[in-house]
């Protein structure tokens, strides 16, 4: 059989939900109350602790630069790091494990600030159902209203885009059951594995092979997380050739060596059983390989490290990048980094002169809390004055906000 080299990603995550099971599910979240009460006071103590912990080795540094970083840390990282889990917040410490890291160009970048709520948003092409823009927790979201679900894809210049390694992130929530229906597809009609219990799968080819990891299978702590309706939950996809990887969360839920065919383009497909949202979609082209860049290179350049808008508090996702920094960092002891901020050119020149310089010192900070010495790295913030990419596009801006390590 002559084969079309074409290339399907399915996450997640339950095919066909009957009322009974919804029943099932709501009957469990009211006997989970109970449970996540009583333990409520234990996760508070031990993040307590925990982040008691993180500012004690931070009062360590003697060095001025680190000193305003740790205190910028604890006035904002901080309060990230000591987020109610309970809540269904992501916290750093929740993602101390996390090794996702996203591509090194920015080929898409979803940015939902200036469309008109109740309009399908301009930078996508609706491929069916039905989409639009709302309000949510304060910024502008794609809304996917209950009934007849929608198929959309970003709007690009040309049909096929994707190169063969490329990594896709996306903010999604549910408004009854937590995280669930939705369906990512690279190149051609999706499928999926259905199951009664929260189940991923992956579909490559058009022989339908299937590998499916099971709901038996996931961590405790993400089960009951996805359970939870109206939490946003982070996804976070990569692909180098034959391997791909499924991320929810800080957790990496697939993985597999045996993929076939040509990715094309990105295409998401939310099922309307409930009003569903999306947000932060990007794609990146590539992937960062951090060792072997920095033994060739004089500097590395990251768009994995997040920051909240116009803040230098560091995003829970954003410890991927992080994480393989220190392990650079732990690996050649005699190896030194100016860590250096930039940030596109949106707002004042001053501002963004300080703000860049803000988030190279909470940087700074957290690789300091992880047992990196001081002394090994400085900072540096350029704003907006060194652009590597046009500000006229979600695209560039999103390629100009970065973080650089340069060998000293």
């Amino acid at each position: 059989m002559k084969k079309i080299l074409l290339l399907t990603l399915a996450v997640f995550l339950i095919s066909i939900v009957s009322a009974q099971a919804q029943f099932d599910d709501l009957l469990n979240h009211v006997k989970e109350k109970a449970k996540e009460k009583a333990e409520e006071g234990i996760d508070k103590t031990i993040d307590n602790a925990t982040n008691g912990k993180k500012k004690n080795d931070n009062s360590n540094s003697n060095n001025s630069n680190n000193n305003a970083a740790a205190n910028n840390n604890s006035n904002n990282a901080g309060t990230n790091n000591t987020a109610d889990n309970n809540n269904g917040k992501p916290t750093i410490i929740s993602y101390k494990n996390y090794d996702f890291v996203p591509g090194d160009t920015i080929i898409f970048e979803s940015n939902l600030a200036d469309e008109e709520v109740g309009e399908i948003p301009s930078q996508f092409n609706l491929l069916h159902g039905q989409m639009d823009v709302q309000e949510e927790d304060g910024q502008n979201v794609i809304h996917v209203p209950k009934g007849p679900g929608a198929t959309f894809t970003p709007r690009m210049t040309t049909k096929d885009y994707m190169p063969d390694q490329f990594t896709v992130e996306f903010d999604v929530k549910n408004e009854t059951f937590g995280l669930c229906h939705v369906m990512v597809d690279f190149g051609h009609r999706v499928y999926y594995s259905g199951g009664e219990d929260i189940t991923p799968g992956m579909t490559f080819g058009t022989d339908d092979v299937t590998w499916t990891l099971g709901g038996a299978d996931y961590p405790d702590a993400l089960k009951q997380t996805l359970n939870k309706p109206m939490t946003w939950h982070h996804i976070a996809i990569a692909i180098n050739k034959t391997v791909g990887k499924v991320y929810v969360d800080q957790f990496r839920v697939a993985n597999v060596n045996n993929l076939t065919g040509s990715p094309k383009n990105v295409t998401l497909d939310i099922n309307g059983y409930e009003n569903s949202y999306i947000k932060n979609l990007r794609i990146a082209a590539g992937g960062i390989n951090i060792y072997k860049k920095i033994t060739t290179l004089t500097k590395i350049v990251t768009h994995g490290i997040l920051f909240d808008v116009d803040k230098a508090t560091i995003k829970p996702q954003s410890m991927g990048t992080i994480n393989e920094i220190y392990n650079v960092l732990k690996r050649d002891p005699s190896l030194k980094f100016e860590i250096d901020g930039h940030t596109d050119n949106t707002g004042n020149a001053a501002h963004n002169l300080t703000l860049s310089q803000e988030r190279a010192d909470a940087v700074k900070a957290e690789l300091v809390s992880l047992g990196i010495d001081t002394s090994r790295l400085t900072t540096k913030g350029f704003g907006d004055t060194k652009p590597i990419d046009s500000n006229d596009t979600p695209e560039g801006k999103a390629n100009n906000r970065r973080v650089e390590f340069v060998k000293m």
